[in-house]
């Protein structure tokens, strides 16, 4: 699969997820074999520009290619100057956010609101087609509601804007995160336009992935919140869509190895204090049902690194062989 002039290597993509998708868990996910991880999304607001959390949403060129982010807003010259911004910092790829739910974006006409005003879609869309060079991309949801679907009018909307892959989460706005995903809505989309279709929605494991691709006839899939507390699931997605190869899940000694890893990263890149107060929701992702929970509240209230990594050190010291820490 291709996206603009990048080849992908598989056919697996780590979602944007804001607060989750940062630098050092797309590099992680992007070790472990994710074919593309897309940087959590950044807003067209640019009094919010050079704050600390934007700062640090950025793109690195230290990161694998094809490098992606999302820019959220409502304003088409906006959303064209943050994309701008972006490719100037070294984006290769501009994602759209036509498809969160969150209500603090919604209530700026943003995310998934934009669904509902279609004109305002397409003047988004070829505002930021026309504002840069590199390949942009869209992320969206079925339609705003189960009374209010549109996705494959979106889609052709954005085919003829010059967009050059589009990502569907199959479910409404309304739906959020809850009941049956519309893959058969997605299959409509992707028979419908020329450019890649990317099925996002309940992607939990590699089967699921291959049945959701013959189900859909999409391009590529889209691995977001199942992949919190286990990154390699990207990559044994992909092993097994490009080769056939089942990959096991992960034995407790490269668990361990991959946390203390992921933790680490997160000290280094936000700081002591702040790293270790992000560090414990991905703790409590990857060790969810292993440890007690008395054991969790402790490590909660660690705010020292050294003291978070020790901690960790001597859970793992104390089941050396077990698959299950509890």
């Amino acid at each position: 699969m291709h996206i603009g002039p990048y080849p992908l290597s598989g056919r697996v993509i780590l979602a944007p997820m804001a607060g989750i998708t940062d630098r050092p868990f797309r590099q992680l996910a992007r070790r472990l074999g994710a074919s593309m991880a897309v940087a959590e999304m950044v807003t067209s607001n640019a009094d919010l520009w050079h704050t600390r959390k934007s700062r640090l949403r950025r793109l690195d060129d230290s990161e694998a290619a094809p490098r992606s982010i999302q820019i959220a807003g409502a304003d088409p010259r906006l959303m064209a100057e943050a994309a701008r911004r972006q490719a100037d910092h070294g984006a290769q790829i501009i994602d759209i956010n036509m498809g969160c739910p969150a209500k603090k974006v919604c209530r700026r006409s943003a995310g998934s609101a934009l669904l509902r005003d279609e004109a305002l879609v397409a003047r988004i869309l070829e505002a930021v087609v026309a504002a840069v060079a590199v390949p942009v991309t869209l992320k969206i949801r079925t339609g705003w509601s189960p009374e209010e679907r549109n996705a494959l009018r979106i889609a052709r909307i954005a085919e003829a804007a010059g967009v050059q892959a589009l990502a569907i989460h199959g479910r409404t706005r309304a739906c959020r995160f809850k009941g049956p995903v519309e893959y058969d809505t997605i299959a409509a989309v992707a028979s419908a336009i020329a450019i890649p279709v990317i099925a996002n929605g309940e992607i939990d494991s590699p089967e699921k992935a291959a049945e959701v691709l013959r189900r859909t006839g999409a391009s590529a899939v889209m691995v977001g919140r199942a992949a919190q507390g286990r990154p390699w699931l990207p990559g044994q997605i992909a092993a097994y869509l490009e080769r056939g190869q089942r990959r096991p899940e992960p034995t407790a000694t490269q668990r361990a190895e991959i946390i203390l890893e992921h933790v680490a990263a997160l000290h280094d890149f936000y700081g002591e204090v702040p790293g270790t107060r992000i560090a414990r929701k991905h703790v409590g992702w990857y060790l969810s049902g292993r440890v007690p929970t008395d054991w969790q509240r402790s490590f909660n209230r660690l705010d020292c690194a050294r003291r978070q990594l020790d901690a960790l050190r001597r859970l793992f010291d104390h089941f050396p062989d077990e698959d299950q820490v509890a």
